[in-house]
């Protein structure tokens, strides 16, 4: 079975190999964080259904952030929106980290999470600077919002570290999940 990815790239059934997952148990947690990770493949993919403590607000990003570096003039995100009644753009500078995401917070309705599919392009070359792009959203019974994220690690150091915090809001709530993957080839 193949599925397509990039133009004139095929992704191979196989291809992509679980190297940690993460599930926030009761009380929160405020960061997550996958540490060492290995050199060996082509690209990282982050898998995430999630919602943070934020209030009252019902929808709040996350940031992700680089081998443990917060300088804000080191990230760059470009962002497009839709509310199923509106669209709109923009983007984050000057944040500790890229803006990828939405997800629901503790002010929705308890059973609503955000899910995010982020890729990490050439994240273990080390002559070029690091890009991400990530699709994702939440619903929030009949509003919510789709987004589409594509950001930028000003430097040229090879990832071996993803630390994943909650925009405004201080946790991740209970049962959120974040899975990190490899891409083969």
């Amino acid at each position: 079975m193949q599925i397509l990815a990039a133009p004139f790239a095929a992704v191979i059934a196989g291809s992509y190999e679980s190297i940690a997952t993460t599930v926030v148990g009761g009380g929160g947690q405020a960061t997550i964080t996958f540490a060492s990770i290995p050199a060996t493949y082509s690209h990282l993919q982050i898998r995430a259904i999630g919602r943070t403590d934020r209030t009252p607000a019902a929808i709040d990003g996350f940031r992700i952030q680089f081998n443990n570096v917060t300088t804000t003039a080191q990230y760059r995100s470009h962002y497009l929106v839709g509310t199923g009644s509106s669209a709109g753009s923009g983007d984050e500078l000057n944040t500790a980290g890229i803006v990828a995401q939405r997800f629901s917070t503790q002010a929705a309705t308890s059973s609503m999470y955000g899910a995010a599919v982020i890729d990490i392009l050439d994240y273990a070359n080390t002559n070029k600077h690091k890009t991400i792009k990530c699709l994702g959203g939440t619903d929030q019974n009949g509003s919510g919002e789709v987004y589409l994220t594509s950001g930028v690690w000003l430097n040229t150091a090879a990832i071996n570290e993803i630390d994943i915090v909650p925009n405004i809001g201080t946790n991740f709530s209970v049962y959120s999940h974040f899975a990190l993957y490899g891409i083969k080839g």
